[in-house]
């Protein structure tokens, strides 16, 4: 069955308009007013699919096709649908439309599933507004519990349970998810990197997911006046940040094996041109395909920062993150690609540099993640960009994916 591009175009042109920086990229930040208008339409389109809708208490955003088998486990289709700052139309809400629009196609086919097929529109993968990232998925796993939950806040003090009824979410909701009623989850993404496009292949079923852990660290010195304070009587917090960033890389490198470090966010203060600076707060990226690498680099990363404390310069460091290398299920990676070659679509075997949903929901059921390509293999970038058609291919093979699923087994 023929994906419909034309509904699919009609669905990333209307999530894209949910920004809060109109024609900047889009930035929808979770439980902004831009999650809500995204969420309204999402949920509208669910229903419109012959789905019931509810939110868990993170406010993750479901749409369930029952089955002929009563109390089976679902089949869950989706992806993620916040965005980082002045991001793509593309990374997440491309994989939120999948889901619609295999929901359209049973609705369109008049499949009844024997197993329950579920639409999942999952918040704060980025972890642009709360840190961390993958906290829908991590909270529908059952790894975050109601007191991580109330203790995380944004860089303005706002708790995600105080975000949440600012757009009239009910926190008090159950989030975690019995993995008894997950028979398996579907995610489709766009690839973020080049290699679809330059050998001008259609799909990439996902073997394996790097491993994955971010680090906050925190530098105290002591404020001052910028120009009574001589040189060699200040506590510059930026200074022993900045020279800490600095060797950074060359940890990454001298590791090897594809480890990589970013330092992707960080804030001064006080912020002021005249003072010198008496905090900085920065985050550090850690990734490797293999977990004795991530480890490593944490704790040299840990030993740096640490060994900056002296002249009034005091450390601490924080882990809000860590995801273990993950492999992806076989048996459903091998009916992704059987549905590739029953539809002629091309298709490789790829591993994912980026974390995503799948990899923590790997750990409660078998899950399958299929890429399509990404042009010139930007992300996170206002010139993020996959054609219809290349999206449509993708969905297609989701589609025959979730039918053999959902089909008595």
């Amino acid at each position: 069955m023929k994906a419909n591009q034309e509904r699919i175009e009609k669905h990333i042109k209307a999530l894209s308009r949910y920004t809060a920086t109109p024609n900047e990229g889009t930035t929808r930040l979770t439980y902004s007013e831009e999650d809500l208008q995204a969420r309204i339409y999402i949920k509208e389109q669910m229903e419109a699919y012959g789905l019931e809708v509810r939110e868990d208490g993170l406010g993750n955003i479901f749409g369930k096709l029952e089955g002929e088998k009563k109390d089976a486990p679902s089949v869950i289709v989706g992806s993620h649908f916040d965005s980082v700052p002045h991001g793509g139309d593309y990374d997440g809400p491309a994989g939120v439309i999948a889901g619609l629009e295999i929901a359209a196609l049973f609705q369109d086919n008049q499949v009844k599933p024997v197993y329950p097929l579920e639409i999942i529109a999952m918040i704060e993968e980025e972890g642009s507004r709360f840190g961390g990232g993958l906290m829908g998925s991590r909270g529908i796993a059952g790894y975050l519990s109601k007191d991580d939950v109330q203790e995380t806040k944004d860089k303005d003090g706002i708790s995600v349970p105080e975000a949440m009824k600012k757009i009239g979410l009910d926190p008090s909701l159950e989030v975690k998810r019995d993995p008894e009623t997950i028979k398996a989850f579907l995610e489709m993404h766009i690839e973020q990197g080049p290699i679809l496009e330059e050998e001008q292949i259609s799909v990439g079923v996902v073997e394996s997911i790097v491993g994955l852990t971010q680090l906050e660290v925190t530098i105290d010195g002591k404020a001052g006046h910028a120009g009574t304070t001589p040189m060699d009587r200040r506590s510059d917090a930026l200074v022993a940040a900045a020279n800490i960033i600095s060797k950074l890389p060359q940890i990454a490198m001298e590791e090897g094996e594809g480890a990589v470090t970013t330092v992707g966010r960080h804030q001064v203060f006080p912020n002021g041109a005249n003072v010198i600076p008496d905090k900085v707060v920065f985050s550090v990226d850690i990734r490797s395909s293999k977990e004795a690498h991530v480890k490593n680099v944490v704790q040299k990363v840990k030993n740096l920062v640490r060994s900056w404390e002296a002249n009034g310069i005091q450390t601490a460091v924080e882990q809000s993150l860590y995801m273990q290398p993950k492999e992806l299920n076989k048996k459903i990676r091998s009916i992704l690609e059987a549905s590739c070659a029953q539809l002629g679509t091309s298709f490789i075997n790829m591993h994912s540099g980026a974390g995503h949903d799948a990899m923590v929901l790997s750990d409660i059921t078998d899950v399958g993640l299929i890429f399509v390509p990404s042009k010139d293999g930007l992300s996170h970038c206002p010139e993020e960009w996959t054609a219809i058609h290349e999206l449509a291919a993708g969905i297609e093979v989701l589609y025959e994916t979730a039918l053999k699923l959902t089909e008595k087994s």
